[in-house]
């Protein structure tokens, strides 16, 4: 499938939380959320030029081992010229930037979970360096995926943190460019909330892969330590309890409903692709909690199978991606426990694969 068929810039931060920080009180917060908020828009049609004059290939380097990554990271220095200035290699030893380690460390981390449980070599399934740019701008309240690299924002110390603190995050917005390379989804409505699924999914498993956790041990919270101290909240995103993730004063209410129940309509934020992302978020819980062990192994298998399968349409429904779930289910493990805890858990959130 062709990756450039849809342009897609990914962030983690969603609209609707800058809606609220640039109506706070605090003129400094509205002013770093305003500047975030132009450093999104001007990133957003870079992205859409990219796609207009195309990219240049990126390949591996010749003779590089196939299950080993090739990293790069970057130092933008506070400014918005990518990808900025090289400040550790593949192999290289670790530098006096934190910062710089800790993006080296999430890529790796993400590469390791795709070839170790799902024999992918890296974000394109062919061997795709991975770079990475930090010190994005000056208290940059985000990181994204640009469709060929990652970047991560300092934060404004005062909302969010530095940006590389979650490993789940990394590993959140390297899984947009697993998706551009495979199902290729649409970023609007319901395939662009699956979209955003897929990479709080394999997000939340990267992080637990990482801990050696399984599914009861894990929190199932995605950027869990993003949020600075006296913030009322605990992450961005809970998949075990979509809507509870935070509620405050100046961030409002996580808005994301576990159910079609409460499905959001909205115009905003492509369609709610990061509202509504929480009820095939909460299936995927609720599936790797009924069948407990390892969740990458028996659930995260069910949904890469979909994912990378080719028979997900870059337009698809939940109902259609619950349907392919059932039907991987039922062609890797026959009509056993999996197939029936995969119909369940889309049952729960009002979605019946029938």
């Amino acid at each position: 499938m062709d990756a450039t068929t849809n342009p897609v810039f990914c962030t983690i931060i969603p609209p609707h939380v800058f809606d609220r920080l640039i109506e706070a009180e605090d003129p400094a917060l509205a002013r770093i959320a305003r500047r975030t908020f132009v450093a999104d828009a001007a990133q957003r049609t870079e992205r859409r030029l990219t796609t207009v004059l195309g990219a240049e290939p990126v390949a591996p380097p010749a003779g590089a081992a196939a299950d080993q990554p090739q990293r790069t990271v970057y130092d933008a220095q506070h400014t918005t010229t990518l990808p900025g200035h090289k400040v550790r290699g593949e192999g290289e030893a670790p530098v006096q930037d934190a910062t710089v380690n800790r993006a080296y460390a999430g890529l790796g981390a993400t590469f390791e979970l795709y070839l170790k449980a799902y024999q992918r070599h890296s974000i394109d399934g062919n061997g795709m360096p991975l770079d990475a740019t930090v010190h994005f701008d000056h208290s940059y309240n985000n990181a994204f995926w640009n469709g060929t690299q990652m970047v991560f924002g300092d934060g404004d110390g005062q909302i969010f943190l530095d940006f590389t603190l979650p490993v789940d995050v990394i590993g959140h917005e390297l899984t947009h460019g697993v998706t551009q390379h495979t199902a290729n989804l649409t970023y609007f409505g319901q395939p662009g909330a699956l979209n955003e699924s897929m990479s709080d999914v394999f997000g939340s498993l990267v992080k637990q892969y990482s801990l050696d956790q399984d599914a009861h041990q894990a929190d199932w919270l995605i950027g869990a330590g993003l949020l600075a101290p006296g913030v009322h909240g605990d992450a961005l995103r809970s998949m075990k309890a979509p809507g509870t993730a935070y509620d405050d004063p100046v961030l409002g209410k996580d808005p994301q409903p576990a159910t079609m129940d409460h499905y959001v309509t909205t115009g905003r934020d492509n369609g709610g692709v990061h509202i509504n992302s929480g009820i095939p978020n909460h299936a995927f819980y609720l599936l790797a909690d009924e069948l407990g062990g390892k969740a990458w192994e028996r659930a995260g298998q069910i949904w890469y199978d979909v994912l990378t399968g080719g028979h997900l349409g870059t337009q698809a429904m939940f109902k259609d991606f619950a349907k392919l779930t059932v039907a991987a289910a039922r062609a890797r493990y026959g009509d056993g426990a999996e197939y029936q805890a995969v119909q369940k858990a889309w049952s729960q959130v009002g979605i019946p694969p029938a």
